[in-house]
């Protein structure tokens, strides 16, 4: 808190992918009376491959057949690729099931 004032500052470390709208999003919340103040402060590399399937049985059994956690590296690309307008490789519906209405038509 700053002295003398009602001022809160948080400091805090957020992706550069993940600050996009942000600052719209606070405003929106808190009904503007936040407002962020964004800085670059450093590049560090994702430790995951967007393109990893699993392969070996262990994984397999780790992560299911379709590996459904979300890999944050995949969806950083989707992401981007999304915003410039660019192909983004997505299955829209996966074991769908037919809806069956219980009630009678009149």
């Amino acid at each position: 808190m700053k002295e003398g004032t009602d001022v809160f500052i948080i400091k805090a470390v957020l992706p550069v992918a993940e600050s996009f709208g942000f600052a719209d999003e606070i405003r929106k919340r808190t009904s503007g009376l936040a407002s962020p103040q964004l800085v670059f402060s450093h590049w560090e590399i994702i430790a995951s491959d967007p393109f990893w399937v699993p392969t070996t049985e262990e994984e397999y059994l780790h992560f299911g057949e379709k590996a459904d956690s979300e890999n944050q590296a995949r969806k950083y690309m989707n992401a981007v690729r999304k915003r410039k307008g660019l192909y983004v490789e997505e299955k829209i519906v996966e074991h769908a099931e037919k809806q069956r209405t219980l009630s009678r038509n009149k």
